[in-house]
């Protein structure tokens, strides 16, 4: 049983950076998708950024494209979230996921298998 573990939330001011890290336990990411998705109060979930393990194939939300990059960490078995630039309306509870969607359907919550606990990010104004 796949078990993920998010890390690297908290508080910081508008223009900030954070990066938030996916931890495989009970497994590995191989042949698996890795989501982030994020969900503010009152909003639904969202898919932010998502990478394909094998072949890196990746996808970044319009409204965080060029502040928010996705990346693998092949020697620590990690899926990162690099946020930059962050706004207050970054200010959400993110997520990890992991699961084999097809590309047509990655931010569709029901593809995926694993989910983390979640981590607080708030950002301030």
């Amino acid at each position: 049983q796949v078990q993920l573990v998010e890390s690297g939330g908290g508080l910081v001011p508008a223009g900030g950076s954070l990066q938030l890290s996916c931890a495989a336990s009970g497994g590995t990411f191989g042949g698996y998708g890795v989501a982030w998705f994020r969900q503010a109060p009152d909003n639904e979930r969202e898919l932010v950024a998502f990478l394909r393990w094998s072949g890196g194939n990746t996808y970044v939300a319009e409204s965080v494209k060029g502040r928010f990059t996705i990346a693998k960490d092949n020697a620590k078995n990690t899926v990162n979230l690099e946020m930059n630039k962050l706004k207050p309306e970054d200010t959400a509870v993110y997520y990890c996921a992991a699961g084999r969607p097809l590309w047509s359907s990655i931010a569709q919550q029901s593809m995926y298998y694993y989910w983390g606990q979640g981590t607080q990010v708030t950002v301030s104004s």
